[in-house]
């Protein structure tokens, strides 16, 4: 059994257009606790503690999936905006810029006792770069209300795209969750295939 350690609904999208099954559980750890200086370490120590802060039921026992994004320009990272505010001052930031996106992956096996087991964790990387958008435009998106909860203020697979005149790398990764990088980890941990369809 794999658990999603995850309340984004589009880390559940990707794995259910690829035909993995899962349960989603909730995760008690507190992502904002976890600091790091290098973007892509970042990623990968909040995936980690999402993997191991995952709430299960009891006697459940299966691999526990984590993941979480980072937006970075440089070395400076943009998490989820506080508020509206926050957003405009994201994406005045990356706006006309190329950034990067890193998404952490960790899968854990876990114990029917509830013990945690052995982990596997990977990071991918894409470059999203953004034509330059004047603040009125800016306003409008965020007047949508599409910017919250996204890391980098924006949804690239919503109409956030509008922004984005280049993307290199999955498109997964951009979104949140890279399925090459998670079956390899998968196959890392448990020696067996990422179950569902994908070629």
């Amino acid at each position: 059994m794999i658990y999603l350690a995850s309340k984004s609904p589009q880390r559940a999208m990707l794995l259910t257009r690829a035909g993995v099954p899962f349960t989603v559980v909730a995760s008690a750890a507190d992502e904002e606790q976890v600091t790091a200086g290098a973007p892509q370490v970042l990623a990968l120590d909040r995936a980690r503690a999402k993997a191991e802060g995952a709430v299960l039921p009891p006697g459940a026992a299966g691999v526990v999936l984590a993941a979480d994004t980072v937006v970075a320009l440089g070395r400076q990272v943009f998490g989820k905006p506080a508020d509206d505010d926050d957003a405009l001052r994201i994406l005045g930031a990356l706006q006309g810029t190329t950034h990067s996106i890193f998404t952490g992956h960790c899968c854990l096996l876990v114990n029917a006792d509830g013990s945690r087991g052995p982990a596997a964790c990977a990071v991918a990387v894409a470059k999203v770069s953004m034509r330059p958008v004047q603040t009125a435009e800016l306003k409008a998106y965020i007047a949508t209300g599409e910017h919250r909860d996204r890391a980098g203020a924006y949804a690239i697979q919503e109409s956030g795209d509008r922004f984005v005149t280049e993307v290199q790398g999955a498109m997964g990764t951009v979104i949140g969750l890279n399925l090459d990088s998670v079956a390899r980890i998968y196959r890392e941990l448990t020696n067996l295939p990422l179950p569902g369809n994908r070629p």
